[in-house]
């Protein structure tokens, strides 16, 4: 493969809702480019950027993915992102390296709420963007439409600097604004082609009316064009394209493209504009790092010449090869072979077999310049988001931004005794996706999984099984209750045991009183007079910790708890540790039950940001959980809405959120505390709560 320099190199995050088009854009438009002889097809699981298994099985795209296309003696390194945000994790981390972002927008299905989302993350990397208004071909294709709710859902900056001629079956070409020329492509062309004519009359009127829009858009990005425009004066298209990549980078302007992938019409265009518009490596802003190990902020130069500064991106797993490294060099070159230190971790690592990613094909290649997207296998200390340096070059990236899962699952494996192997694989799939989690709760006897909703999960089970052959279901959670005391009582529990030879004797009054919540517990020794020994009042404790665990009233642990110990009585020879242990929890347990003891459950505190016309569902929806609304405000074109909801009632809301709001809603939850049950929901949890000690028993 030719070698480039950073100033021919151009990184391009494709993003959009799901089913928008960018896949196919992406294979369009390196085939075009005569970067790779496939094009494939989503449907019937051959694109070029959808080949795992599980894309493949799924027709949608789950995994950011890299491919390239050689343009105007250009490398357009084109990461194609998935649509859906249970994956929006690998949308954030090909932002991340990404120079620009290529927004998808359908043509039939405008605005969606993936659009929404990924154009917020980047306008929060401060990315340039463009428009594409794809699928121009298909049936009721509305590119006014489309660019209306940009203007109106996204950024009121877009521009169109094309203008379709025809819509759905009689799209037929673009007047390129650029040129105030119509681009009337050949039937069945499979590579752009196209004849060049006077702008027809029946786009006149509106093609007009977008030159003029554009003109002053332009002028405003300088003064002195604004002087020219006043007076009349034309620009040149070098003007307007030097200005425009300024207005872009700014955040001012955000050019509108259109076209039809399948079809190849707009993509020539499209291709020659990313490389027009789209800043090179070196002209981004400095990358900000730290010190290893300190606080010190370093500015890394986007220079070629100087030392390598890279970062890992993400992380895969292929066949016969093990994990892959996906990298992004912001400073220096690195070449294969050599040997690097991760700065993140303070190993050295050899970058043996350096590729370059077409799908799922690799290019093996000797050097990568500053700027360049590359992949390495078999890295034995490095992960997602580490830092590769030169030896000596101490400098440390952030990490990426990734999204925090909002969903969580048990997982039930389908063979008893296969919990250390589901142990291993869910390790290995957090390696390859940041976004999942996982534990084994021991409170609860569950492994607990964590994601971005509910597909993310489901697809993280299939490779599971696939990858490692262990197979298991998701299920509910339990819910981590507490219990906990009403008011003040006292006990005694006397341990006396005498079955020949030395006996046990333990013999401890206690008395319970509430704490504030969250307080925990709390021990006082209120022992005078020696009654007890000071060697067997920590047993005491012990016993009452012991206790506390079990709980009184169905098995949870007991909390916000004071409790003195205060009178009790000795055996000089049969007295022990031991039988004072048992004594402090015979109390401690007969002082609850006559302190009114009752059940907590966690409460969370959920903030779900929804379209204002779905406000009274989703309020409802979060009545019936028994949430308490905290308020509501407004935030741009959305509702934000706080409330506090019982865990207990949360399992699968993420789903629940989405559908209410046909998938323009989303949510996020924290912790908040623990608040009494209601007495019958109480009554219930003690009965499941029994019978599931019976088969923990069994």
């Amino acid at each position: 493969m030719k070698r480039y320099e950073s100033a021919s190199i151009r990184n391009v995050a494709v993003i959009g809702h799901g089913g928008s088009g960018k896949t196919t854009l992406v294979s369009a438009m390196a085939h075009l480019a005569g970067s790779t002889s496939r094009i494939g097809s989503v449907a019937e699981g051959t694109a070029l950027t959808d080949f795992t298994p599980d894309e493949v099985a799924h027709r949608i795209s789950i995994n950011a993915a890299l491919a390239w296309a050689e343009w105007m003696d250009t490398k357009l390194n084109l990461l194609d992102t998935p649509g859906y945000l249970d994956f929006a994790g690998d949308v954030k981390a090909a932002l991340h390296v990404a120079d620009a972002a290529l927004v998808v927008v359908g043509a039939s299905s405008g605005v969606e709420v993936g659009t929404e989302r990924v154009w917020e993350y980047a306008k929060a990397q401060g990315l340039p963007a463009i428009f594409f208004v794809s699928m121009m071909d298909k049936e009721h294709a509305d590119f006014r439409r489309a660019y209306e709710q940009i203007r109106s859902s996204l950024t009121p900056r877009v521009i169109p600097v094309e203008v379709p001629i025809g819509a759905g079956p009689g799209f037929r070409g673009i007047v390129n604004l650029f040129s105030d020329r119509a681009h009337i492509y050949k039937p069945g062309t499979r590579s752009g082609e196209r004849t060049e004519e006077d702008i027809p009359g029946e786009v006149a009127d509106e093609v007009e009316g977008y030159r003029q829009t554009l003109m002053e858009t332009i002028a405003e990005t300088d003064d002195s064009l604004i002087e020219r425009y006043l007076s009349g004066e034309a620009f040149g298209r070098d003007e307007v394209l030097a200005a425009m990549k300024r207005g872009m980078a700014s955040g001012d302007v955000v050019p509108l493209f259109c076209g039809s992938a399948e079809k190849t019409f707009g993509l020539r265009q499209l291709l020659t504009k990313l490389v027009e518009l789209v800043p090179t490596p070196l002209e981004g802003k400095p990358r900000v790092g730290t010190r290893p190990g300190g606080e010190d902020r370093i500015f890394v130069d986007r220079r070629a010449d100087g030392a390598l500064v890279a970062q890992v991106f993400k992380t895969t797993t292929e066949p016969h090869v093990g994990e892959l490294s996906y990298f992004r060099i912001w400073a220096g070159a690195l070449e294969s072979g050599h040997d690097y230190t991760n700065s993140t971790r303070d190993r050295d690592e050899r970058l043996a077999h350096v590729s370059v990613m077409q799908g799922r094909d690799r290019t093996e290649v000797p050097r990568l310049e500053a700027g360049d997207i590359g992949v390495v296998a078999k890295l034995k200390n490095t992960h997602t988001g580490d830092t590769l340096v030169a030896r000596g070059a101490g400098v440390v990236l952030p990490s990426i931004d990734f999204p925090q899962p909002v969903i969580s699952a048990a997982i039930v494996p389908h063979k008893p005794g296969e919990e250390d192997k589901i142990g291993h694989g869910l390790s290995r799939l957090h390696e390859e996706d940041p976004t999942f989690t996982h534990e084994f709760n021991p409170e609860l006897g569950q492994t607990i999984v964590r994601g971005l909703g509910e597909l993310h999960l489901q697809i993280l089970l299939e490779r599971l099984h696939r990858q490692f052959g262990v197979g298991a279901d998701m299920a509910q959670p339990r819910v981590a209750y507490r219990e906990t005391l009403r008011r003040r009582a006292e006990a005694q529990g006397k341990y006396k045991k005498q079955t020949g030879g030395r006996g046990q004797y333990g013999d401890a009054w206690v008395r319970v009183e509430p704490l504030p919540r969250g307080q925990g517990y709390e021990f006082v020794d209120r022992i005078v007079g020696g009654v007890i020994p000071n060697k067997f009042i920590p047993a005491v404790d012990k016993g009452i910790q012991e206790a506390l665990h079990r709980g009184v009233i169905a098995g949870f642990p007991f909390v916000d708890v004071r409790v003195e110990l205060f009178d009790g009585s000795y055996h000089n020879v049969d007295s022990s540790e031991m039988a004072f242990k048992i004594a402090g929890s015979m109390a401690f347990q007969d002082a609850v039950r006559k302190a009114s003891p009752y059940l907590l459950e966690p409460i969370m505190e959920v903030t779900a940001t929804v379209p204002e016309e779905y406000m009274g569902e989703v309020i409802g929806d979060l009545n019936s959980r028994r949430g308490r609304i905290l308020g509501m405000e407004q935030n741009g074109h959305k509702q934000v809405i706080r409330a506090t909801v019982p865990r207990a009632e949360l399992y699968r809301y993420s789903t629940a959120l989405r559908a209410i709001t046909h998938g323009r809603g989303d949510h996020a939850r924290s912790f908040l505390g623990y608040e009494e049950i209601p007495k019958e929901i109480a009554a219930r949890i003690v009965e499941e709560q029994e019978g599931w000690q019976g088969e923990a028993r069994h």
